[in-house]
Order: C-alpha cells, then sequence, then structure tokens
C-alpha cells in the first residue's frame, strides 16, 4: 500500500482540544447534567463528574478544539524538508474556517491525502463534529459518513492503523512508536493531558501549537520509517 504512496501528496495534521469551559460549574445547567451522566459511564468509583471534567475535551459533544496544526513535505534540493502551520486560538469557528478553506485547496490534488496519528478514531470525526455544530459545511474529504473502509483509504491515512496490521484490539501511542523507531519524541514540554491546564490557566496558545506542531512532525517522520525512507533533518523543519 504504502510502496505507491508519495510522501509529498500528504498533509499531516493533528489537534488539540480541551473542555468547553474552564470548570464544570461554568457550562450551562443542561451541559452539567448530561456530562454528570457521562462521567457516571466513564468513571471509576469513587471519580466524580468534577473530577472527571478535564477528560471532557477528549469529546466532541463536550469540548472544543484550540489548535489544528497541519504540515507537508517537500523537496530541498536533494533533501527533503517539512513545513508546518497552526491554526491556532480562542474562537474555535475561526480555527475551523482557516482551516477548512487550506483542507479544500490542498485536497484539489486527487492524489492527496490526509494522515493522522489513530485520526479514523479522534482527529478526523472530532475536526467534522466540531465543523457541524459550530455551522459550518464539512470539506468533502471530512464527509465519509457511512463510507466504505476502502473509500475512506482513498483519501485517509492513520499510523496507528498502519501499525495495527489488521489487529483491531491494539492501541500504539505516538510517543512509544517514536522511541521504538528511533525518532526524537515531541512529548518534549508538555503532552496532551496538560493542554488544558496551559490554555485555561496559562493561555499559552502558541506552547500548545508549538506541540501540536511537532506531532505533525512526528507523524510524518513515522511514515518515512514505514516506508524504509529515511528521516527529515531538524535542520529541514520549517514553521510557516
Amino acid at each position: 500500500m504504502l510502496d505507491k504512496l508519495l510522501p509529498e501528496h500528504v498533509l499531516f495534521i493533528d489537534i488539540e482540544t480541551v473542555p468547553q469551559h474552564q470548570d464544570l460549574t461554568d457550562a450551562p445547567e443542561n451541559i452539567q447534567k448530561l456530562w454528570t451522566k457521562k462521567a457516571g459511564q466513564i468513571g471509576k468509583e469513587g471519580e466524580t463528574a468534577e473530577s472527571l471534567y478535564n477528560r471532557a475535551g477528549i469529546y466532541a459533544e463536550f469540548g472544543k478544539i484550540v489548535c489544528i496544526s497541519a504540515g507537508k513535505m517537500f523537496r530541498k534540493g536533494q533533501e527533503r524538508a517539512y513545513r508546518v502551520k497552526s491554526y491556532a486560538g480562542d474562537n474555535e469557528k475561526t480555527i475551523l474556517e482557516e482551516f477548512s478553506l487550506m483542507l479544500i485547496s490542498f485536497m484539489t490534488n486527487p492524489n492527496h491525502k490526509l494522515c493522522a496519528h489513530n485520526g479514523q478514531e479522534f482527529d478526523f470525526p472530532y475536526i467534522a463534529r466540531r465543523m457541524l455544530i459550530n455551522g459550518l459545511p464539512l470539506p468533502s474529504v471530512l464527509d465519509i459518513a457511512g463510507a466504505k473502509p476502502w473509500e475512506v483509504k482513498e483519501v485517509m491515512l492513520d499510523t496507528l492503523q498502519l501499525w495495527k496490521f489488521g489487529d483491531y484490539k491494539h492501541y500504539t501511542s505516538l510517543e512509544l512508536l517514536c522511541a521504538i523507531f528511533d525518532i526524537p519524541t515531541p512529548k518534549d514540554d508538555i503532552d496532551g493531558s496538560q493542554v488544558g491546564n496551559v490554555y485555561y490557566n496559562e493561555f499559552d496558545i502558541q506552547r500548545i501549537a508549538r506541540y501540536c506542531e511537532k506531532d505533525t512532525f512526528a507523524i510524518a517522520q513515522l511514515l518515512l520509517r514505514f516506508k524504509g525512507e529515511p528521516l527529515i533533518s531538524q535542520d529541514n523543519y520549517e514553521i510557516a
């Protein structure tokens, strides 16, 4: 499958999400009740809706996107290089609108594809759901509800699914794959569990964006490893 893939035709994306409110008590009353019901389904004994609210960001119904980073490879002389751009801030609708315009333009080439780690179960559906919630039209590449698996593979790649080799029970984090394939880890500052705190208590959007951008680069490097091709030098990493 990957032997015919040109890495320069792939857009690597990653998203960072947070709960819609800093505290559960800030949410509308009906949302508080619905989250309490959700918490009862996902929580363990002794955990409360309030204590679990920091996990609300992983659910599109209770969270929001604060950053989408998108990067792609290009040729720089005889070497490959990588350039990434982030759409980030406090206005989720603006983030999604700007990302959508870029995505539509990128996908005008029928050979182009999207790639994320665990994208099929998280990034891609999360973006699509938040677009609908914000009243935005879905780009055709994300409008895959009811699509056949082979139709999805025509436009989307998922490094987690590639690593599974059909093993549906298996989950491997991007951090672990970076370690075993000797790829410099993006987890050198914060990790996903800390994004909500950085957003609400520090409001450091740039710090979140830098972390998100590094994840896209790690995904791109992982795809090169899967193809048996050389990694991109850190010197050829650019932020747009």
